[in-house]
Order: C-alpha cells, then sequence, then structure tokens
C-alpha cells in the first residue's frame, strides 16, 4: 500500500479519513456487554498524534475539526469540547514539528502522553466551572492510561502498514519540496 500512496498527501488523508470513519463505527457498536467494564483506549486520539509527530500535514485542521466534531456529537459529549482540546493540543505539536522531528520516541512518548494527560485535565476543569455532570474521574483516568499505553502499538502498525514515519532532515519530496 504504501508503493501506491508514496508520499501523496491526499492519499493519506483519505486513508486517515477512512481509519477514523471505521474506528468511530467501531466505538458505535454495541460490543461492551457489561457495564463497569474498563474502557479501553481512544484509538483515534492515538492515530491523530502518531500522525501529527510524523507528517503534520497529512492531517490538516480542516480534517480534523469536523471528524472530532462527529465524534462529539455521535458519542453525546458536549460539543465541541474535544474538538476544541484536540485542535489545541495538534496545534501545539504542529507549531513544534521542527523540533519533535529529532526527538527519539521516548520523548516523543512522554510529550503525547502529557498532552493526553493535559487534555483530560482541561475537560474536567471545563466541565466543573460549567457545572455540567462529569463521568467518573477514574473511568477517565483508566481511558487515558490505556492510549498511553495504544500509542507506541498505533505508531507501530501506521509505520508496519502505511509506511508513515518521521521524514529525515533534508528529506525532499516527489515535487521537490523540503518536508
Amino acid at each position: 500500500m504504501s508503493g501506491l500512496m508514496r508520499m501523496d498527501p491526499w492519499g493519506y488523508r483519505l486513508l486517515f479519513l477512512g481509519l477514523a470513519c471505521l474506528l468511530l463505527f467501531t466505538r458505535l457498536l454495541p460490543l461492551q456487554g457489561v457495564t463497569g467494564r474498563f474502557p479501553g483506549p481512544d484509538l483515534l486520539m492515538c492515530l491523530i498524534f502518531a500522525w501529527m509527530m510524523r507528517r503534520p500535514d497529512f492531517v490538516p485542521v480542516w480534517l480534523l475539526a469536523p471528524v472530532i466534531l462527529t465524534e462529539d456529537l455521535l458519542l453525546m459529549r458536549p460539543p465541541g469540547l474535544e474538538t476544541a482540546l484536540v485542535i489545541m493540543a495538534t496545534e501545539f505539536l504542529r507549531a513544534r514539528h521542527a523540533m519533535t522531528r529529532e526527538l527519539n520516541f521516548a520523548v516523543e512518548w512522554l510529550v503525547v502522553s502529557g498532552l493526553m494527560i493535559a487534555m483530560l485535565l482541561g475537560q474536567r476543569l471545563i466541565l466543573t466551572l460549567t457545572l455540567v455532570d462529569l463521568p467518573p474521574f477514574g473511568f477517565a483516568v483508566v481511558q487515558v492510561l490505556w492510549s498511553i499505553v495504544a500509542y507506541p502499538v498505533v505508531v507501530g502498525l501506521s509505520r508496519l502498514f502505511f509506511d508513515l514515519r518521521k521524514p529525515a532532515t533534508g528529506e525532499v519530496d516527489d515535487y521537490g519540496r523540503r518536508l
């Protein structure tokens, strides 16, 4: 598959949109038969951060915002809150792409983990200030912890199946543009 979409931004954008729809569809399936079970990782969040750390041009804001807003609406979360937090986190990474491209994976994992925790705390703070009923804190923490654990797996699968990697310093695409 990587040969067909070799560094083509539009191919990767369509692939991201397809993966996001697939992940959202699986989240909507009634697979949680017993209430009170541990939550799984937020694989879409892991996918967004993995792709943002490697190739931020493949996940532009105009593609990311409708995907997360649709997820907010379908999962009956406060509309726009998660969208705003994800956009702030991804724009934080996008602004530091030149710096983060040189990070080793352990530091990258720490940065992404810190962003996931900051998003959780920011969401809790905003929901508290607006007097909205909060989901159980333990449930949210477990989901973030699972997401942090799942992040290396998502990165590995993105590299293995989609050849998504950080560009080397000075690397150019097929049109001679610097990456």
